[in-house]
């Protein structure tokens, strides 16, 4: 990026569109602090000292692949140093000893030669969300959180670093490998191809901090790490616990959430036991435009369509576009034992949720009804319409067991494994089967569609040893290998789910689409690092794996970094990687029902999808990362400023919609297309047939992503208390540099339409900074934080066969949390998120022309889904914590 425009990006961002708000938010914030101060000072008296702040110093035991989690020691203060000492641990996180990106024992996240965000478990909790993905993208601003997903995806929201797929990020916990998620999120978008590891079934109250690797390391830590690693550590106090509870809702409405946790310790000198529990409620929002077809003279002048009219929801009929209705019920353990020569760890969970997202809905004439061959009258089962459900029942569970010592007290070692899995029940509801009602005169109202399941078992052994080789620091020798067995699995649902037409909205899975497929990977690596010189860090790394279905790749990294003195280093980063296709991008296979449309997820992998002329289905994607920052501290100050460059070939993408019928239109040159549903066995819905087309993931195109994190932080201390300030931000850009010829079966219809491409190069903010204070001051808090969300834009095609731009511009969004502490173990909160109810841009103008003039429900997702803050408006809330 030139100076020029870098400078030109920034005055574009200042053109805010809400001003006045922003100005007001800040008034607030002073006119609040100033009072607190005032407060603070009336009590203590003129010239009373500032209290001392003290931080949680960690005894770390393990800096092997395992990342054993960490000890915390705490002192003994008054409530007003331990706010204060937590103010300090949450903001700045450069004292913390790290355990990811590195191997080297006694690591401080300031001295990484790597980028590593920590946050705390006070960052967290105090974010004012009520769940772990949202907390983190409301800490890291080159982590973003989808807001709003299609159908089932609309119930397992996903994740990104740097702009890259949800899929190129490697969670862990205690430094293992967690498993991922069987909701595969399939419909077109930034998220799409989405299965990674389903971070809101881990609970916040379970954490004790977390680290975030923002750097390519899969040769550390094996395939999906391209765009950096998620190492969550547990909490392992053995004594003493926590109790919270919240409530929160939407300002225009729906929303209402509750969410209960608890944490709890046992143990001894050598042993421990932590447990943590939460419960999480949550209703359904509904932000959803006009559906003209509801409206459209012609459906209401006749019978069953006239019945609209007397539906008590009138004319607001079509609900689909919000968050989902949820209740989730997660428990999670971290226990170890101390034998000497041997500890002894574990740690696991387990999780349950009910969730259920609005779909399109039906005008009560659709399907035809039934007629009777006696009398001759027809009859609907759905008089008044009806708008389906997609419900999720899904249950986690995840154990780790392992053992680590010493051999000849010089090799350091570490065996481990780990299974994960994930099961999701599929349903639809308030629904029907037109086929079925058409032939009999009834069908059943709620369906189950069958059911997704993913599972992982990893085995892994590392040792590590220190070698005295006569440079300023000994050579650390790490060296490990890994096994891994995953499979994925589609279970048939009842034969009325898929018979004839299918559930409406989603029909289940039929036998063609259902099966079990596996793999093993193997995989062994080895890490190097030494200081040649006192200033001088150098680590290197390379791995090598074999994958059963598509063979072996080798990758290696190479950080260094050069620390001028005390307070000014260079570090940076080379390095190849690589990332398997999920086993649920190579084999799952649905049907996607709109009210006029049915799009045919294919397989890449199935042999249907030979007809497209795709070849033999995915491979591995490959990647090249470059990374150059400067590290400084200044006094308190300390900052970073980290550039990187990720290549990612032959990467995985959902296909553009590939039409065989385009507004009721044979397309030309399609047949290959029409085959590919044939031979799928797919039975598509006679009604939805406006748009019948197919979908499917390919390696079909090379990205190139550039960008720049930016931290600041700076801690003060002033008579009357404590304020933390963080600056953050990142600058993201996406270009699609090679897109590969689509194949002729396609008919010239490209593999990877405008909405495809724009998805992945401009449907992600360009840019976000954050800024937060954290006051702390006696018994009070504030916390306040500003985002600025740069602009972001992806293309519809209307009915047209025009693409028209959706665009949110650049837009600031206010979070602000005031506290108070009654007493030392009790803590009262209330805040708001998006504190003035901002919205997004909705969509383009021209999208509900086409609309009104087709008279069709294409106007009802009035926003765009991919805006970053979402669209449903200001959250406020107030929480409740107990500490023992």
């Amino acid at each position: 990026m030139t100076k020029a425009t870098g400078v030109r990006v920034v005055l574009e961002a200042l053109k805010l569109r809400q001003t006045p708000q922003l100005w007001s938010c800040t008034t607030l914030v002073l006119s609040a602090a100033l009072a607190v101060a005032a407060t603070a000072a009336q009590a203590q008296g003129p010239g009373a000292p500032a209290s001392p702040t003290e931080l949680a110093q960690q005894d770390v035991g393990s800096a092997t692949d395992s990342a054993a989690s960490t000890d915390v020691a705490q002192a003994d203060m008054t409530s007003t140093e331990v706010a204060q000492s937590d103010a300090v641990l949450s903001t700045v996180g450069v004292a913390e000893v790290i355990v990811t990106g590195t191997r080297r024992t006694g690591m401080q996240a300031a001295d990484s030669p790597a980028p590593v965000q920590v946050l705390s478990a006070e960052t967290l909790q105090n974010s004012g969300t009520p769940d772990l993905i949202s907390s983190l993208a409301a800490t890291v601003p080159s982590f973003t959180a989808q807001a709003f997903g299609g159908d089932q995806a609309n119930q397992t929201l996903s994740a990104k670093l740097r702009g890259l797929s949800p899929n190129h990020a490697l969670v862990l916990i205690n430094g293992k490998r967690r498993h991922t998620t069987a909701n595969f999120a399939v419909l077109s978008g930034p998220y799409q191809g989405g299965a990674a590891a389903d971070l809101n079934f881990i609970p916040v109250s379970a954490i004790d901090h977390i680290e975030v690797l923002t750097d390519g390391a899969a040769a550390q830590y094996g395939t999906d790490a391209i765009a950096g690693v998620i190492n969550i550590i547990l909490k392992k106090d053995a004594s003493g616990g926590s109790v919270d509870a919240a409530y929160g809702g939407f300002k225009d409405g729906g929303g209402e959430t509750d969410a209960y946790s608890a944490n709890v310790g046992f143990g001894g000198d050598k042993s421990y036991l932590n447990l943590s529990a939460e419960v999480h409620n949550g209703a359904r929002t509904n932000r959803s435009g006009p559906d003209y077809r509801v409206t459209n003279p012609d459906n209401l002048s006749s019978l069953p369509n006239s019945n609209m009219l007397y539906n008590p929801d009138y004319p607001n009929l079509n609900q689909i576009l919000g968050s989902p209705e949820f209740h989730k019920q997660i428990a999670f353990f971290n226990a170890g034992y101390d034998f000497g020569p041997v500890k002894l760890y574990s740690f696991g969970s387990y999780g349950l949720k009910q969730a259920a997202s609005e779909e399109n809905y039906r005008l009560p004439g659709q399907g035809g009804g039934y007629t009777d061959p006696t009398t001759g009258e027809t009859s609907y089962l759905y008089p008044y319409g009806f708008q389906p459900k997609e419900a999720t029942d899904e249950d986690d569970l995840s154990f780790t067991a392992g053992l680590e010592g010493m051999i000849a007290d010089m090799w350091h070692w570490d065996l481990s494994s780990t299974y994960g899995r994930d099961r999701v029940k599929l349903y639809t509801r308030d629904t029907m089967n037109f086929t079925i009602y058409g032939e009999t005169g009834a069908s059943p109202t709620d369906f189950y569609d069958g059911t997704n399941i993913a599972d992982q078992l990893t085995t892994t052994l590392d040792l590590s040893r220190d070698f005295d080789v006569g440079m300023a620091t000994p050579l650390n020798v790490a060296f490990g290998v890994e096994q891994r067995h995953e499979t994925y699995e589609s279970q048939v649902g009842d034969y009325a789910s898929y018979y004839g037409a299918g559930a409406s909205s989603f029909p289940g899975i039929k036998p063609a689409d259902a099966g079990k497929h596996s793999r093993n990977n193997y995989a062994g690596y080895i890490d190097l690092s030494v200081a040649p010189v006192e200033a001088w860090q150098i680590d290197v790394a390379g791995r090598h794996e074999h994958f059963s279905d598509f063979g072996n790749t080798t990758i290696g990294k190479l950080t260094s970094r050069y620390d001028f003195n005390d307070n000014v280093a260079l570090r940076g980063t080379v390095s190849t990687g690589f990332r398997a296709p999920t086993l649920a991008e190579e084999y799952y296979s649905a049907t996607n029902v709109g009210p006029d449309s049915a799009i045919v997820q294919m397989a890449p992998n199935a042999a249907a999808a030979q007809y497209l002329g795709l070849g033999d289905g995915l491979k591995p994607e490959k990647s090249t990362n470059f990374s150059l920052g400067l590290v400084t501290h200044v006094d308190r100050l300390t900052a970073t400023l980290d550039a990187y460059q990720i290549e990612v070939r032959d990467r995985i993408v959902g296909s553009g919609t590939l039409y065989s019928v385009y507004n009721y239109d044979v397309v030309p040159g399609s047949e290959g297309i029409t085959d590919a549903i044939v031979a799928s066995g797919s039975s598509l819905d006679p009604s939805a047939a406006r748009y019948i087309g197919v979908s499917v993931f390919a390696n079909g195109l090379t990205t190139r992503t550039r960008g720049v994190d930016m931290v600041l932080s700076l801690p003060t201390t002033y008579d009357w208390g404590h304020v933390d300030w963080t600056l953050s931000g990142n600058y993201n850009k996406t270009k699609v540099t090679k897109v590969n010829d689509s194949p002729t079966e396609l008919g010239g219809q490209p593999l990877y339409d405008a909405t495809a491409i724009a998805d992945l190069e401009t449907a992600s903010p360009l840019f976000r900074i954050n800024l937060v204070s954290q006051l702390t001051a006696g018994r009070f808090g504030v916390k306040f934080q500003e985002t600025l969300y740069g602009k972001s834009s992806s293309l519809s095609q209307g009915s047209d066969g025009v693409y028209y731009k959706n665009e949110v511009k650049a837009t600031p969004i206010t979070d602000l949390e005031l506290s108070f502490t009654p007493v030392k173990a009790v803590r009262l909160s209330v805040g708001a998120n998006n504190l003035f109810n901002e919205y997004p841009d909705k969509i383009n103008p021209e999208l509900f022309r086409l609309a009104q003039a087709d008279q069709d429900n294409s106007a009802v997702s009035q926003y765009p889904s991919f805006s970053p803050f979402g669209f449903n408006g200001a959250y406020y809330y107030g929480k409740v914590a107990y500490s023992f």
